[in-house]
């Protein structure tokens, strides 16, 4: 039998600052960085919420970075590549 099988602990849902989410023991304190995300229950219940709710797995500062650029414009161009070094 595998070991998650017989794991009959509860466990809390966590979240750091970049809205990353894991699973942590109910009883113990949450490690540095992280804070309760308001959902206890077994280890399969957690992980069903994190599945449901955690639907950009991109971190909290790179989704702000890219909500700054306005929609429409064009993404630079990599250094070296102006079209004037392709003749046009």
């Amino acid at each position: 039998m595998r070991d998650d099988e017989q794991d009959d602990r509860t466990y809390k849902v966590v979240l750091n600052h970049e809205e990353q989410y894991s699973i942590w023991p109910a009883e113990r304190e949450n490690a540095p960085g992280w804070r309760d995300a308001g959902q206890t229950g077994t280890k399969a219940e957690c992980l069903a919420y994190i599945e449901r709710v955690w639907t950009d797995m991109r971190p909290l500062s790179l989704r702000r970075r890219m909500d700054q650029d306005q929609p429409g414009e064009e993404p630079s161009a990599p250094f070296g590549s102006s079209d004037s070094e392709a003749g046009a």
